[in-house]
């Protein structure tokens, strides 16, 4: 079970995901491919917790941390992803997710948003 902070900050990073799933259900999308998307970012949430919480890093917004998680490649490697398969669904979610980010920022054309590096893991082939 997580500390108080972690389940404060789980919540930032809800919501921060909800607009881009009430997307996928606004634009009707099938419900096995929204439960896929889903549990992809269940997972996505639980990797950013965890390092949160590793880190003492519970002062980085939780949409920052979000943001810096994702990229056009995909996301962290996920340690409860068993198959390339899998990681490969994970990150084709955190790409579309990306790109609702990418377009949000757009959005707020003028506010400046400074994206935190993660090292990127060498994915097992």
């Amino acid at each position: 079970m997580g500390s108080p902070k972690d389940e404060t900050y789980g919540q930032g990073i809800l919501d921060a995901i909800r607009p881009f799933v009430e997307k996928m259900i606004a634009e009707k999308a099938n419900a096995k491919t929204i439960r896929m998307h889903l549990n992809n970012l269940w997972l996505l949430g639980g990797e950013i917790i965890r390092d949160v919480s590793s880190n003492g890093d519970h002062v980085i917004p939780p949409i920052k941390k979000l943001e810096a998680a994702v990229d056009s490649e995909g996301g962290p490697m996920c340690r409860h992803l068993d198959t390339e398969k899998e990681q490969e669904s994970f990150d084709a979610t955190c790409r579309m997710l990306n790109g609702f980010l990418g377009k949000r920022r757009q959005g707020t054309a003028n506010k400046e948003v400074h994206r935190i590096p993660h090292p990127r893991r060498v994915r097992k082939r």
